[in-house]
């Protein structure tokens, strides 16, 4: 009998995660099923680009992973049930159980809209490929001149404002940002991000609130509105409802608490990695929603799985950050150095340069995600029984 594992999720973590496992089990001994809604996988960090019409790159799952030993299931996953140890999907066949012996759980977060009113109805979002498109849609019938504002000046607001000014410089884009601009950045990082929004003549309402979002504005919270034929909603991120129905332990945030190796702490057979799991980095900081924290804890959980069935030793790998990327436009960026617990250091390598090296590290990403198996050594070990792993003997 071959231990099943089931990885719920084909982002960049879930992805990572089944090709890393892949390298690092026989096939004869475990059998690892990816669960996806779609067939290709999309890159998340490049929804703004796709926003404004760039083509990206289709990546089919039936390529990248062909060869690897990883079944891929196209299915919405519609319950988990951590006790029975069972997921609940549907697909082309219908709806269907799975029953597995290890569970992966990378299905990640999506948009939130604070429970600002009007902002289900009326905002634009951009954390996944749907909502990019039709945003996409939306801004192409836009007219010369018509506004518009982009709320929440983290990251993807930040790249979605410049991304938006230099592709479409006959619209009027603005930024409602709840502080400063950048306050995080250094003053070097600070002094660049305001450089680039003056040349793009991007409008930046600082310190600004939005409490309400109509159809043709957004109303701030010291009762100011603001024009905006189209506005997009960027003001952060909340895991996938499945999260919280489910009987793992979570934290306030519904993110799935874990241990160092990526292990819920209350079900031993479930890993959580990327966006859905709250474990602590550096400092005792919770780790960011971010591909910079997905992939990690993508890698340390296929570790901690392989060497716990097959007898290794467990990864004690620390999860730290270096750097925070951003793109600002196709010709400008912002690299700030960072300390392992996130805190912005005084170095940050801005302009033209930047924008090459967050290129890079994008394509970087994909590729990894692409040849989950590339460039990593063989070390596939035979399964054997042993902690918690409750594999039959029939494949030890």
């Amino acid at each position: 009998m071959q231990h099943r594992i089931i990885v719920l999720g084909a982002g960049y973590a879930g992805a990572v995660a089944a090709g890393r496992l892949a390298k690092r089990l026989r096939r004869e001994d475990a059998v690892i099923t990816l669960v996806n809604a779609e067939p290709d996988f999309v890159e998340r960090v490049r929804m703004h680009e796709l926003a404004v019409g760039r083509h990206l790159r289709p990546r089919p799952f039936s390529e990248m992973f062909a060869g690897t030993g990883v079944v891929l299931k196209v299915a919405k996953v519609t319950g988990v049930d951590a006790d029975r140890k069972a997921v609940a999907v549907s697909g082309a066949d219908g709806a269907e159980e799975m029953a597995y012996d290890t569970l992966v759980y990378a299905l990640g977060s999506g948009w939130h809209s604070q429970g600002v009113p009007g902002a289900d109805e009326h905002a634009h979002e951009i954390a996944s490929r749907p909502g990019a498109l039709r945003l996409r849609e939306r801004l192409a019938r836009l007219d010369a001149g018509q506004r518009v504002v982009v709320v929440g000046g983290g990251l993807t607001g930040l790249e979605a404002a410049t991304e938006f000014a230099e592709a479409r410089p006959d619209l009027a884009i603005a930024l409602a940002a709840r502080g400063g601009l950048g306050d995080w950045l250094s003053p070097k990082g600070r002094r660049h991000l305001r450089k680039v929004f003056g040349k793009l003549g991007i409008t930046v309402h600082e310190h600004t609130a939005v409490t309400g979002v109509e159809p043709d504005h957004v109303v701030t919270a010291d009762g100011t509105s603001i024009p905006a034929a189209v506005t997009v909603w960027t003001t952060g991120f909340a895991v996938h409802p499945i999260a919280r129905a489910t009987t793992l332990e979570a934290g306030g945030r519904g993110r799935i608490v874990v241990d160092g190796t990526m292990r819920s702490v209350s079900h031993p057979d479930v890993y959580v990695i990327g966006d859905a799991a709250e474990v602590a980095g550096p400092g005792g900081k919770p780790l960011r929603m971010s591909c910079a924290s997905g992939i990690p804890t993508a890698w340390q959980a296929a570790d901690s799985i392989a060497a716990r069935l097959t007898g290794g030793k467990l990864p004690h790998t620390p999860l730290r950050y270096f750097n925070q990327c951003i793109s600002l436009g196709r010709k400008e960026g912002v690299i700030q150095y960072v300390s392992g617990d996130d805190r912005a250091l005084r170095a940050a390598l801005t302009g033209r340069l930047a924008a090459v090296y967050k290129e890079l590290v994008c394509k970087g990403a994909a590729w990894g995600v692409a040849n989950p198996t590339l460039g990593m050594p063989s070390r596939r070990r035979r399964v054997v029984q042993g902690d918690a792993a409750r594999v039959p003997s029939a494949a030890a």
